[in-house]
């Protein structure tokens, strides 16, 4: 009997990139992933050198990504399981036992904020012959006059109140506390930025914690006096919400080393000098000197629901400079005292987690060589089966992506009542993120090749409310340089590989191309904007709810 066969049907070729739509997306997808090439690709296609090295060089990049990743996301699960472990003091100091405290406030060319903030200090709930306050100016403006003016106001009314003046800038701030220690009269110093408006029972909420004799320093978080002026100002809240919420409040309570912020907090003055004194061979001096004083055994202590209002930058190009700083400092700390703490006699656990603190910064050079990749890698892509995608970028992109939602995510879901409005700035949150890597990766880059600089403060204006008198009308605006127009060409090639991708039906590749448009065009065209109008722009004439990150 002779056999019928049935001729088995050629599969449907996928479209040319000119070509008309395909019919069922899903079933040639699925094609192309059983057969491993499109239709216009030989199935006979081989990797070259050039393929493989993009490749290659792209997954190591997403794997140390996703590796940081990672520990972002041991830090939210460490945060949901240790929220509730409240450190409380050891005992209460009686009205006549309290310590005196000394308040420094360090300046720089501060003359829109000086008055709002020495107002703030005389305000604050302890008893006035147990405060003294120190004005550390190194100010070159108007600020010195009316600092000084401010000082004598407040002296005639009977407060212990100093203004200190140095026409040498020597250390910068580290400097300016380091003359303010030596004629302090209080055994405790706390310390507020020019801008900080803290509340009047902020030391109250702190000094108890030093009735335990080791206990070093005790700080609060940062919360935002003008979280709704702009749009800036809405996605840095969220920001700095992640890095007081999850991260400070994790390492604190997990045994780990968390650093002071500079600002908000009491150190005891015997810690300070036992600890080797403020340096300042970094940016960062808060840090440097906080994880120097955690390798002597002094106790750190850090207060999640209490918060200390603060002026957040309302101008991007300030914003810049501030990140700046932050990266390039942290970095420096790491290759100052990360092989003292690798030899240290502390928990491997405790080792690992300073090490992903410290070195965390170097994902901004890696994400510019990743943006550099993007076009050469939709070539490979375009030659590569579809599998690829699903089998290996999938869960190295869920740790490098999804980890930066669910880290920002936990801290609006613990600050806010009404959560959906800074949710859904998400995802601009991680545009902007992607949108610094230029600025921070040459920080970066900076302080691994050991490259000085001077310490750039960040401008405050006095801006809370909408309402508020705009900043383009004020001084200390900072200059624009030629770092907007390298953002502005690299919005353009990821414009240019979006509309490559659309033209081949890559999809999938997409959302992730759109972040990294947006971000570098976002920065690069509100650095030009700002600079030479001073406006404010993306500004709402209304508080948006929940977009202030206010304490439970």
């Amino acid at each position: 009997m002779a056999l019928a066969f049935q001729e088995t049907p050629a599969p449907t070729p996928w479209p040319t990139p000119l070509g008309p739509p395909p019919d069922d997306l899903f079933r040639l997808y699925f094609h192309d992933g059983v057969n491993k090439t499109w239709g216009n690709i030989s199935p006979l296609y081989q990797l070259d050198t050039f393929d493989w090295t993009i490749l290659i060089l792209y997954f190591a990049i997403l794997t140390v990504l996703a590796v940081y990743g990672g520990y972002r996301i041991k830090q939210v699960v460490d945060f949901w399981r240790y929220r509730k472990f409240v450190p409380t003091p050891k005992a209460r100091f009686s009205e006549n036992d309290l310590p005196v405290i000394t308040v420094q406030l360090p300046l720089f060319n501060e003359m829109y904020v000086v008055e709002r903030l020495v107002k703030a200090i005389t305000e604050i709930d302890y008893p006035r012959e147990k405060l003294e306050i120190q004005v550390l100016d190194d100010s070159t403006d108007e600020t010195v006059k009316l600092a000084e003016a401010t000082v004598a106001r407040y002296a005639q009314l009977g407060f212990d109140i100093h203004y200190l003046h140095r026409t040498d800038r020597t250390g910068f701030k580290a400097g300016a506390l380091e003359i303010g220690t030596k004629v302090a009269k209080g055994e405790l110093l706390a310390i507020f930025d020019a801008d900080f408006v803290p509340k009047p029972d902020c030391l109250r909420k702190l000094v108890d914690f030093f009735t335990d004799p080791m206990v070093g320093c005790a700080q609060m978080r940062w919360s935002h006096i003008n979280g709704n002026y702009n749009l800036l100002t809405r996605l840095q809240t969220i920001m700095l919400d992640g890095h007081f919420v999850v991260e400070q409040t994790t390492r604190n309570r997990t045994g780990g080393f968390f650093n002071f912020n500079g600002t908000a907090g009491i150190w005891r003055r015997e810690a300070i000098a036992a600890s080797g004194g403020w340096q300042h061979d970094t940016l960062t001096e808060d840090t440097d000197l906080s994880f120097r004083a955690q390798l002597m055994g002094w106790k750190f202590v850090y207060l999640l629901d209490e918060d200390a209002p603060a002026e957040v930058p309302v101008e991007i190009n300030a914003f810049k400079a501030q990140q700046r700083r932050w990266a390039k400092g942290v970095m420096q700390v790491g290759l100052k005292l990360y092989p003292r703490i690798w030899r240290s006699r502390l928990p491997m656990r405790v080792r690992l987690e300073m090490f992903f603190r410290l070195t965390g910064n170097i994902s901004y050079p890696l994400m510019i060589v990743a943006s550099f990749l993007q076009f050469p890698l939709l070539l490979v892509r375009y030659n590569s089966p579809f599998y690829h995608l699903m089998v290996l970028d999938l869960p190295l992109l869920f740790f490098s992506s999804i980890s930066v939602f669910l880290f920002y995510g936990t801290a609006i879901w613990y600050l806010d009542r009404k959560r959906a409005p800074r949710l859904l700035h998400l995802p601009l949150v991680m545009a902007l993120g992607l949108g610094l890597a230029f600025s921070n990766a040459r920080a970066v880059l900076e302080a691994l090749f050991g490259i000085k600089s001077d310490f750039v403060r960040t401008p405050k204006y006095s801006v809370e409310k909408t309402e508020d008198e705009t900043w383009k009308r004020k001084k200390y605006k900072r200059k624009r340089g030629l770092l907007p127009l390298l953002e502005l060409s690299f919005s353009l090639y990821f414009l240019l590989a979006i509309l490559y991708a659309l033209r081949l039906r890559m999809w999938g590749t997409v959302p992730f191309l759109f972040l990294f448009f947006s971000g570098f065009g976002y920065m690069g065209i509100m650095s030009v904007v700002q600079s030479l109008s001073g406006g404010r722009w993306f500004s709402t004439p209304r508080a948006t709810p929940g977009a202030s990150a206010a304490g439970k």
